[in-house]
C-alpha cells in the first residue's frame, strides 16, 4: 500500500465532498437532527464549497490517499480567528486554525489520522508563519478530544457552533508549533 499526503487540487473537490458526506456526521453529537446535518453537508461541504476552499490562498487543504483513493483530509486556515471567544482563549500568536480533520471510518485506528496530523502540523509550522495552532471540536466527541490531546493539544476554552436548530459547544484546543 502506498500512502501519499498532498495538497488538494481542483480535481479533488468532488471526491472531498463525497468523503465529507461520510465523515462529517460521525463528528456530530447524537442530538443533532439529520436534516440539519444534511443541510450543512449540502451547503458547507459541497463540491462548490470545496472548489472555493481549494482556491482560497488563506486555506491549505491536505489529502491523504492510499493507493490513489482519498481517505482523509485536513484544512488549515491562516490568520487570526474571527470569533472573539476563540481569540480570547488562545495564548500563542501568530496562529493557524486546523479547521477540518476527517478520516474515513474504515481507516480509524490504522495510523492514517496520525500521519495526516503530523503532515498538517509540519505544513502549519513551515508554511504559514504561525507559532501556534488551534482547533474546535464538539465537547461530546471524546474520541476526537483524546486524539488531539495525544498530539499535544490542550483545552484552552470553548466556543459555540450552530448546526441548524442546535447550538453546540466546542472545546477550543491549542498547541505550539515547531
Amino acid at each position: 500500500m502506498t500512502v501519499v499526503i498532498d495538497h488538494a487540487t481542483a480535481n479533488d473537490a468532488g471526491p472531498l465532498a463525497t468523503l465529507a458526506a461520510v465523515t462529517f456526521p460521525l463528528a456530530c453529537p447524537p442530538t443533532s437532527h439529520p436534516d440539519d446535518i444534511a443541510h450543512f453537508i449540502a451547503t458547507e461541504l459541497s463540491e462548490e464549497r470545496f472548489t472555493q476552499h481549494i482556491a482560497d490562498p488563506d486555506k491549505i487543504l491536505l489529502c491523504l490517499r492510499e493507493d490513489g483513493h482519498l481517505l482523509a483530509w485536513s484544512t488549515l486556515v491562516k490568520g487570526l480567528p474571527k470569533d472573539e471567544q476563540v481569540r480570547s482563549s488562545l495564548s500563542i500568536f501568530p496562529t493557524v486554525e486546523l479547521s477540518k480533520f476527517y478520516v474515513h471510518p474504515s481507516h480509524h485506528g490504522q495510523g492514517s489520522s496520525s500521519r495526516l496530523m503530523e503532515a498538517s502540523l509540519e505544513i502549519a509550522a513551515k508554511g504559514t508563519g504561525a507559532e501556534g495552532i488551534w482547533l474546535g471540536t464538539n465537547d461530546r466527541n471524546a474520541r476526537a478530544v483524546r486524539f488531539y490531546e495525544k498530539h499535544g493539544f490542550t483545552r484552552v476554552g470553548a466556543k459555540t457552533f450552530q448546526l441548524g436548530r442546535n447550538v453546540e459547544t466546542d472545546f477550543v484546543l491549542e498547541r505550539a508549533l515547531g
